[in-house]
């Protein structure tokens, strides 16, 4: 089956839905201009001050660097989270809100991006869920209660070209040790799971309001699976995009090679043709 005639198919399970589940990995912020981490060399050209150290995205996106390397750690984390308030998220976000409000049931986002964009973009907080928590929530980096506070009066200043915090080290308000994000790091033990159950129950709950779901899933690669498990399970109408790794079992959807925003795009012009 040729692209175009996916496109149509796209187009025609959007318009008879009630519901649309959207799927996001990396790939959905490439086209905001976020760096892609793909492979050692993305990732270091994002950050060559720990390609210098030999540091991979594993060895940074760790809990334990909190502890041992609490500057790093946060060099990193607080270059993100600056990045993440400073980029606008790209027209495509806007193009799944119009055809999220056409359907009966609306809308559910499932993310593995820590990045917030979904809720910037206007998506409710009650309809996302995070299945590796936001860089916009803190937590202890000791795990020293389950409590988890917002990060919005945290204003990490870094040095870019070391990947150095410069500033104080932010705390957590009961014990006084070092703060981290509520993100779900590599051999990580410490992280509070408290915001993401309540959106995964919150998810559960609307999935199953929702008859004639239709999936787009959008820049979710095989490294980490989880979103890609997720989009599966609620086929058969699945809709993968993807650049590189866009094939699916034709059972349960379609593959559409290409860069997210490029294929929403191509899916609403014909969505909005009929």
């Amino acid at each position: 089956m040729n692209l175009q005639s996916q496109l149509m198919i796209a187009a025609d399970w959007l318009r008879n839905a009630d519901g649309i589940l959207i799927t996001a990995g990396a790939g959905m912020g490439v086209d905001s201009g976020l760096p892609d981490f793909r492979g050692e060399n993305g990732f270091w050209r994002a950050y060559p001050a720990l390609q210098s150290r030999g540091m991979s995205f594993h060895d940074i996106a760790n809990g334990h660097d909190f502890a041992s390397h609490p500057e790093l750690a946060w060099g990193f984390y607080g270059h993100r989270l600056n990045l993440y308030r400073d980029t606008k998220p790209h027209a495509g976000f806007e193009i799944l809100r119009r055809w999220a409000s056409r359907m009966q049931h609306g809308t559910f986002v499932f993310t593995s991006n820590v990045d917030g964009h979904f809720q910037k973009s206007g998506f409710p907080d009650d309809r996302i869920a995070e299945c590796h928590g936001s860089i916009h929530t803190l937590q202890c980096a000791k795990a020293c209660s389950t409590n988890l506070w917002s990060a919005d009066d945290l204003t990490p200043e870094v040095d870019e070209e070391q990947c150095f915090l410069i500033s104080s080290l932010p705390r957590c308000p009961n014990c006084g040790s070092v703060a981290r994000p509520n993100i779900l790091m590599f051999n990580d033990w410490d992280w509070i799971e408290t915001n993401a159950k309540r959106q995964r129950m919150r998810f559960e709950a609307w999935l199953l309001s929702v008859e004639q779901l239709v999936v787009i899933e959008l820049g979710a690669g095989r490294a980490i699976p989880t979103v890609r498990n997720t989009s599966e399970r609620n086929g058969p109408r699945v809709i993968r995009i993807n650049t590189d790794e866009f094939t699916i079992d034709p059972k349960k959807g379609i593959g559409l090679p290409g860069r997210a925003l490029d294929m929403i795009k191509a899916i609403d012009e014909r969505f909005e043709r009929r």
